[in-house]
């Protein structure tokens, strides 16, 4: 007896197997699904598949792409984006901040990064008086024209650096200089438009969790401030008073370029803190593991003695070497100011000795009030010497701080306890103090340090609050399948 088109429906389901669907499928045509299955009661029930292959297959390709039922309940737990809380009720889940989130937040640090490293590089090639105007709008466009060019160097012709040390300078040379100073410039400008409009863009989609604007907005803020703080040092460096002083240097004033370099310092700490928390809570959330670890609980490692004991520890040291990082650039800065790394160009003596002698420390000729009450900060903040000299104590500071967090950790019964992340960031603290001392006093070497400790700091951190919800919340949707 011919098959019919009601035998194949009874044919064994080993022959609608996904196999079957994926090979049959191919054949399809641009007919509608109730079209062929016309087409196929319509036809007789005694023809064969001999005779008519095509309505023969085009049935069966039909039948085949029908989900079996277990399937369909399997599919959103097993087969959607969002397995893992499929069945969960996200629309009650507290906001989550998603993984764009801390990639903007690491992308805005990293420019934060180079605009520091081109600020230390426009600092030694002393470009940075060479505009004497703050247009924080018009200032993105350069001179144009020839005209454009002649007006910017009169301008700098009147500036005291102009007048006491470049006054040979040409216009090619000042072109340099400018363009040193003005990509600088342009730079902090696109790190806050980059910034500000995600900002903006993630509050309004509700993607940033509960804490979260309150320090974005702060950072915010702080960015708008440090342009200002920028043009207030630039301008330290434009006074005429200068030229009243006898054997004066145009410079800008250190504590403004402390003040300026500390803030950015801050600036990319934050950012880079946040946005690594916002990207290890999103995994944590999605039933990733905590500190690069799947078999260990944050709340049993965190709570150990020994942990909490190193912990505590770790975060004193760290502490200390986030402090000591930032004064030591904050030193840096009055001895960039103060050009102090002239003085003594050894290392780590200081013409022969450990310390220079008391009177150069601390000497007399930089009291301005008569009973000499100001002597001591003001050796500490304006004599170049002492300057060089606390640079160089808060750096090595910095340097041991390292050291014994790093010896402390290799101890058998700590590093048994201690995520994997956090034994490699005190890993990479321990390599790149050591590259900080032979580097020397270089500002991407130092702010390199400072990424690993601040990563350090983030994989000892406990998940946030929303990450812990959301993390039950997928568990829970979970064990019923299991």
């Amino acid at each position: 007896m011919q098959l019919s088109f009601v035998n194949a429906l009874l044919r064994p389901r080993a022959h609608l197997s996904l196999r079957a669907a994926r090979t049959f499928s191919t054949a399809s045509v641009n007919f509608s699904r109730g079209t062929v299955l016309k087409s196929c009661v319509a036809s007789e029930v005694t023809s064969s598949p001999l005779r008519n292959p095509w309505l023969y297959r085009r049935c069966y390709s039909v039948i085949a792409q029908r989900k079996p039922t277990v399937l369909d309940s399997l599919e959103p737990r097993f087969f959607s984006a969002n397995a893992f809380h499929g069945a969960a009720q996200t629309s009650q889940l507290p906001v989550l901040a998603p993984p764009a989130v801390g990639r903007w937040l690491l992308l805005s640090s990293a420019m934060v990064f180079a605009v520091i490293v081109v600020g230390g590089v426009t600092r030694l090639t002393e470009s940075g008086l060479s505009i004497t105007e703050w247009k924080p709008i018009t200032g993105i466009i350069p001179p144009m024209n020839v005209e454009d060019w002649s007006a910017e160097f009169e301008k700098y012709k009147a500036t005291p650096e102009f007048k006491l040390l470049n006054h040979s300078i040409t216009l090619d040379e000042f072109k340099n200089i400018f363009y040193m100073e003005w990509s600088h410039r342009v730079l902090g400008r696109l790190i806050g438009i980059t910034f500000v409009i995600p900002l903006v863009y993630f509050g309004l989609r509700k993607k940033l969790t509960t804490s979260m604007p309150t320090q974005l907005t702060g950072m915010a803020l702080l960015i708008g401030f440090q342009g200002f703080l920028g043009w207030y040092m630039v301008k330290s460096g434009l006074e005429d008073s200068i030229m009243d002083t006898p054997g004066a240097v145009p410079r800008v004033s250190q504590y403004r370029l402390a003040a300026h370099l500390g803030t950015a310092v801050v600036l990319y700490a934050g950012m880079l803190g946040t946005g690594l928390a916002a990207i290890k809570d999103w995994r944590y959330a999605r039933g990733g593991s905590w500190s690069g670890s799947s078999t260990m609980n944050w709340k049993v490692v965190l709570s150990n003695p020994i942990v909490k004991r190193f912990s505590r520890l770790s975060k004193g040291l760290s502490a200390l070497g986030l402090l000591d990082c930032i004064i030591s650039r904050c030193a840096g800065a009055f001895v960039a100011g103060l050009d102090a790394g002239l003085l003594y160009n050894e290392f780590p003596l200081m013409g022969g000795r450990l310390a220079p002698p008391m009177d150069d420390l601390f000497s007399s000729a930089y009291a301005k009030n008569t009973d000499g009450s100001d002597m001591w900060w003001r050796n500490i903040f304006e004599n170049p010497t002492t300057v060089q000299f606390d640079h160089r104590v808060l750096a090595m500071t910095t340097y041991l701080s390292t050291c014994l967090l790093f010896a402390y950790s290799r101890r058998p019964a700590i590093r048994a306890l201690l995520p994997p992340l956090a034994r490699k960031s005190v890993t990479a603290a321990f390599a790149m103090a050591n590259v900080q001392v032979l580097l020397g006093l270089a500002t991407a070497g130092s702010i390199a340090l400072l990424s690993t400790m601040v990563h350090l700091l983030v994989s000892l951190r406990r998940p946030g609050l929303a990450a812990q919800v959301w993390r039950k919340a997928g568990m829970q949707a979970k064990s019923p399948g299991l």
